[in-house]
């Protein structure tokens, strides 16, 4: 049996389908940044996931995943996520204008994997694969207070979702804080190419900070 993520906290994976307020640690993430219409054929996101995932089992696969987690010497390989913005407008998403994204397509590494260990599986999967992998980058990311909810559905439903959670988030005292560092933040727990659109399910994540 091996040690996974989403099972283990619940709390960060698999919110209700009502907003909550949640405090995120820091955690360390394999990245890739990139531009552009996510949809597009050829589109710079989609090379990001491939980047993203052959170093994620380059890990897994390797020695180095080997490592005792909470009783378990495998685990599974955390969810696909994303953090979002466009140029000039931190503070919301405009769905129709996707060629102006930006974005930092991202896996979580396990904690006992350092940044030696992730050079060495760039060194790895590079020589294997005959592959560039520069765009790939260690990033440590504290999130903090952010207001979360399950959004079912299509991405482009997603502002129904987010209405409601600014709503609760207002009336809870707080205030959205999305800035160059803290980000709009989408985690995939389904993979659109086999699931219903409309059975979609992602987790939308906001930092917010208390109202002054």
């Amino acid at each position: 049996m091996a040690f996974d993520y989403k099972k283990e906290y619940k709390e960060f994976y698999i919110p209700k389908n009502k907003p909550s307020i949640v405090e995120i640690p820091k955690m360390n993430y394999i990245a890739v940044r990139g531009k552009g219409n996510p949809n597009d054929e050829n589109s710079e996101y989609k090379d990001s996931i491939g980047l993203l995932y052959s170093i994620a089992f380059t890990i897994k696969m390797s020695y180095k995943g080997t490592y005792k987690i909470n009783g378990y010497f495998e685990y599974v390989v955390p969810p696909l996520e994303g953090f979002w913005w466009q140029e000039g407008n931190k503070s919301s998403i405009d769905y129709k204008s996707k060629d102006k994204f930006n974005f930092i397509s991202i896996i979580r590494l396990p904690d006992f994997v350092t940044k030696e260990d992730f050079e060495w599986a760039i060194d790895e999967a590079t020589k294997k694969k005959k592959q560039d992998f520069s765009k790939v980058e260690f990033l440590t990311y504290d999130e903090g207070i952010c207001i979360q909810c399950m959004h079912i559905g299509s991405y482009d439903n997603e502002p129904k979702t987010i209405s409601l959670m600014h709503e609760y988030m207002i009336e809870n005292g707080y205030e959205l804080d999305i800035t160059d560092t803290r980000f709009h933040h989408e985690i995939y727990l389904s993979d659109p190419r086999r699931c219903d659109v409309n059975k979609l399910k992602t987790v939308i994540r906001h930092p917010i900070r208390k109202r002054k």
